[in-house]
């Protein structure tokens, strides 16, 4: 089961919502039993990478279908770039990564259980199931149950960047009554925002007509690196950051760099440097890989009373 994300915590009836964190990880379905099998969204095998978790599910001592969150922890929260690279290891490197940076399962949904579907059953229905098992069973790690509350002060608690610079990414909002649909977004999922500033280095289009922004901050020795880039700009936008953009010189430092078109995608990005004069504020999400948003964010304005050298990485 999918979720649709949402730009706001909806109203509802009181009861008919429950709120969960959604955590920085990996989708993962967990079947567990002496042959247990551990499977991406996409239906890929991850137990050769996480090796600890297949022999976590093969000792469960209950045959289960769990739906869960994939993830590992970092010194200060979830670290997804450290996840990303263990998903990359097998063999014996993976069992050594397996004992340095163990990962774990925040579980959130039931589907099977001792040979009975729940698919059919309410949520409310659903969490009280896992909850038994998680209570009878005594889990602990590589075992977490997912959060879940119906208050809605909680939730909005949970949407506090605090929370987010530990890796919880936002919540998903669930109805209590509804069954466990399969490939269908019957859950909504709003994400936690944040504003930040960047450097506008690049743009996609015409510097004097601008699609959208490549934003960098600087680093220690006082390079320009690419941390974000923004989703396609309003035409008002469009036309102000125009009529304000100039392009490159010769000593700008991402001139014949190649960037990805997208998170994940080999495809190249045209792009036209240009002069890194600009200080852009931005509205983000919390997810960052290696201190690049993951994610397109989103231009909000000019920052006039900063400048470059007051955005470091």
């Amino acid at each position: 089961m999918l979720a649709r994300p949402v730009t706001a915590l909806p109203q509802s009836e009181a009861g008919h919502a429950v709120f969960e964190q959604k955590a920085d990880g990996f989708r993962a379905l967990v079947f567990a039993s002496s042959e247990p099998f551990l499977q991406s969204r996409q239906g890929s095998d991850l137990g050769p990478a996480f090796p600890e978790l297949v022999e976590a599910a093969a000792v469960l001592g209950v045959e289960a279908v769990l739906d869960a969150e994939l993830v590992v922890w970092g010194a200060d929260g979830l670290d997804f770039s450290a996840l990303q690279e263990r998903a990359r290891r097998r063999g014996a490197t993976a069992r050594r990564a397996a004992l340095e940076r163990p990962a774990h399962l925040i579980v959130f949904d039931v589907l099977e259980l001792a040979g009975v579907v729940h698919l059919d059953e309410p949520l409310r229905q659903r969490r009280a199931v896992l909850e038994d098992l998680f209570a009878g069973r005594r889990l602990t790690a590589p075992w977490a149950l997912c959060p879940q509350t119906s208050d809605r002060e909680t939730a909005l608690g949970w949407l506090d960047p605090f929370w987010g610079a530990a890796g919880i990414e936002g919540l998903v909002i669930k109805d209590p009554r509804s069954r466990y649909r399969p490939g269908e977004r019957g859950w909504m999922k709003l994400r936690t925002r944040i504003t930040v500033e960047g450097i506008i280095g690049a743009v996609t289009g015409a510097v004097a007509a601008p699609r959208s922004l490549l934003l960098g901050r600087l680093d220690a020795a006082g390079t320009l690196r690419l941390v974000a880039r923004s989703t396609p700009l309003p035409r008002k936008a469009a036309v102000e950051l125009g009529a304000a953009l100039r392009p490159a010189g010769a000593e700008h430092p991402w001139w014949g760099r190649t960037f990805s078109a997208g998170w994940g995608v080999k495809e190249p990005l045209a792009f036209h440097p240009v002069a890194p004069d600009l200080v852009a504020e931005v509205e983000a999400d919390t997810a960052l890989d290696l201190g690049q948003h993951r994610h397109s964010v989103r231009y909000v304005r000019i920052r006039d009373d900063m400048i470059p050298g007051d955005v470091r990485a």
